[in-house]
């Protein structure tokens, strides 16, 4: 009897039905046994990597290629962009009392052209003389400097070196036609990318907040808005806080200068304070230049060796004290920038760009470093957002 109650239950065991198992699960559990116990391997070879970087460079040469041909169109736009981070923060405030964007726009891209125009007008009447004056200058510099020269053997110069014979009335009006086509062919493009700048400085300021909302808005997840929006903000504050204060140091530095040209005799003192502070913003390429030029209107104004490159030692001295001691102290540890970066950055964006990109080399160079700064936060504390 017992044995075979326990056949019976046995046998209903296993006739009982098998559990329903739903389609997904069936295509899942398909699926997986199609898989191979061993997957191909992912790595790739030395060729696959030669293929990437290949790309890349390629990429790379076109894009700078771009801006090299593109660059009386990107000059003045890139300018205009500089610019308008620069001012981002004024702006600020005033969107802050109530002024509207347009309005904002107006009055900055306004009182910056006011300030242009005020420089050039102020520097208009000795740029006039020293253009009067150029052929005098040219041969008084000549007789001052052909004796240092005639020192020198290896350069082969003699007071023959820079006579010429006389030049006859065709000749000379054939010169000057090229010079008139030349500064014809090069004040139209100026001209153009003048208009370009103000225009396009004015058009960023008015559409600031929507052009950063559609960046902001371009990323799909919240991490990535959160860190356009640290990247946007920091950007703007250093470059503010960066030219603000340079601005000032440099001001001084140039009413120094004034005093030093005044002092030693040269001429036009206001056109060198002005080129001291407008050099000052090209790291070491414009103290270099800003230097020789000094010593070489010292040598031209003074008698002595010693008294003609006293005005340039004093303010490459100056220089050397505000640069490392008083900016060093006032801008802190995070603005600074790696001087090798710095030269090389210069060197290239001369190359590119001209006397301009020597200006928007400093600019780009701090853009750059407060990105990567701000992307890579691994080593920063950041505050817990909410959910």
């Amino acid at each position: 009897m017992g044995i075979a109650g326990g056949i019976r239950k046995q046998a209903k065991k296993i006739s009982l039905p098998e559990p329903r198992t739903s389609g997904w699960a069936r295509n899942l559990m398909s699926a997986t046994e199609e898989i191979p116990a061993s997957l191909p391997s992912t790595q790739k070879d030395g060729l696959d990597i030669i293929t990437a970087w290949s790309i890349i460079g390629i990429f790379a040469i076109l894009f700078f290629a771009a801006l090299y041909f593109m660059s009386i169109i990107l000059i003045p736009v890139t300018l205009a962009v500089v610019v308008g981070m620069i001012l981002g923060i004024a702006a600020e405030k005033l969107s802050n009392l109530g002024v509207p964007r347009l309005a904002n726009a107006v009055l900055l891209s306004s009182a910056t052209a006011l300030v242009i125009f005020l420089v050039a007008n102020s520097l208009a009447g000795p740029l006039t003389t020293l253009a009067n004056e150029g052929p005098a200058f040219a041969e008084r510099s000549m007789s001052r400097l052909l004796p240092y020269l005639e020192e020198i053997k290896w350069l082969h110069i003699a007071p023959a070196t820079f006579q010429s014979g006389p030049i006859s009335m065709d000749k000379l009006i054939e010169n000057s036609g090229n010079v008139l086509h030349v500064i014809t062919a090069n004040l139209t493009p100026a001209l153009v990318q003048t208009l370009i700048f103000f225009a396009a400085l004015l058009l960023f300021l008015a559409g600031r907040i929507n052009l950063r909302k559609a960046i902001i808005m371009a990323f799909r997840g919240r991490n990535q808005r959160l860190s356009a929006i640290r990247v946007i903000n920091a950007v703007e504050q250093v470059l503010g806080f960066y030219f603000a204060t340079a601005a000032v140091i440099y001001a001084c530095l140039g009413v120094s200068m004034t005093v030093i040209a005044f002092a030693s005799g040269l001429a036009a003192p206001a056109l060198w304070g002005f080129f001291a502070f407008l050099s000052s913003f090209i790291p070491y390429l414009g103290i270099t230049i800003m230097t020789l030029s000094i010593a070489i209107a010292g040598i031209l104004t003074h008698d002595g060796l010693f008294f003609g490159l006293l005005p340039a030692f004093i303010f490459f001295s100056i220089h050397l004290v505000v640069e490392n001691l008083v900016f060093p102290a006032v801008m802190g540890r995070r603005l600074e920038i790696n001087a090798f970066v710095i030269f090389l950055a210069i060197i290239f964006w001369t190359w590119m760009w001209g006397a301009v990109g020597a200006m928007l080399a400093l600019p780009l160079s701090l853009i750059a470093m407060t990105i990567v700064d701000e992307l890579v936060i691994e080593e920063k504390i950041q505050p817990q957002l909410p959910k």
